[in-house]
């Protein structure tokens, strides 16, 4: 199971939110690029950025600060948050991205998905965000009339093979994940996927660790790092099965 700690951008910053939601921000570091750099020397083998700006407006806006990102580390680094047309979809992975992930076009624009698909194939994902087992998009601030595992089976349909799972009710607030929910979801549909919101604790992870055979391979980890609720370390030797997680 691969653990991906988080990068979430807003204002040139790296922050975290509760729930997705501005006024529960905490700003973490003035310098994205040298947390990237923090968390692969820790042992990271993949980044996870999210442009919270461009989420909410619906660009792609803190591409200054990814290419710092990019430069500053050599593991592959996935990007999401505001990636809605196939000129973003072309810029993001011109720059060195490994991964990109549409969100809310999964939703409003399908054709960009099996477009983005066929010429990219795995580099693309699709970030689903489920809200009490409904799908928001445009920065989690829309929910709309679908429930997560039609989304997945829809997006699969379209040549995904991989989404990224996250239950907004959990996403920053340290309260575990939705274990059943996301083994569901991999159960439901056979895809591959990144569990997302919720983690802070070393059960929380050896509970997702059981959800591998399902297919859930990998992890976004945020607030608990930040928080220092788990390490990194830790993270990373339940991830190898390690039976007894050093600290």
């Amino acid at each position: 199971m691969l653990i991906i700690p988080a990068i979430d951008l807003r204002e040139g910053k790296c922050v975290r939110l509760v729930e997705g939601r501005l006024d529960r921000e905490t700003v973490y570091s003035n310098h994205p690029a040298a947390m990237a750099v923090h968390w692969q020397a820790l042992g990271a083998r993949m980044l996870h950025v999210v442009d919270l700006d461009g989420a909410f407006s619906g660009a792609p806006k803190n591409l200054d600060v990814l290419k710092e990102i990019l430069d500053a580390v050599d593991i592959p680094v996935q990007v999401g948050g505001g990636i809605r047309d196939m000129q973003s979809v072309e810029l993001i992975l011109e720059m060195g991205v490994a991964r990109v992930i549409l969100g809310t076009a999964a939703i409003l624009k399908p054709e960009l998905v099996s477009e983005a698909c066929a010429r990219y194939g795995e580099a693309v994902l699709v970030g689903i965000d489920g809200r009490d087992g409904r799908v928001a998009i445009e920065g989690w601030g829309v929910t709309v009339d679908k429930d997560t595992i039609e989304l997945a089976r829809e997006v699969k349909d379209l040549g995904i093979k991989r989404v990224v799972f996250t239950d907004i009710r959990r996403d920053g607030t340290l309260k575990g994940p939705n274990f059943a929910a996301t083994g569901e979801l991999a159960r439901a549909t056979g895809l591959k996927v990144v569990a997302s919101g919720g983690v802070s604790t070393v059960d929380d992870l050896k509970q997702l660790k059981e959800l591998e055979p399902a297919g859930v391979d990998a992890v976004i980890m945020g607030k608990a790092l930040y928080a220092g609720t788990i390490t990194l370390r830790e993270a990373l030797a339940i991830a190898k099965g390690e039976g007894q997680a050093v600290g």
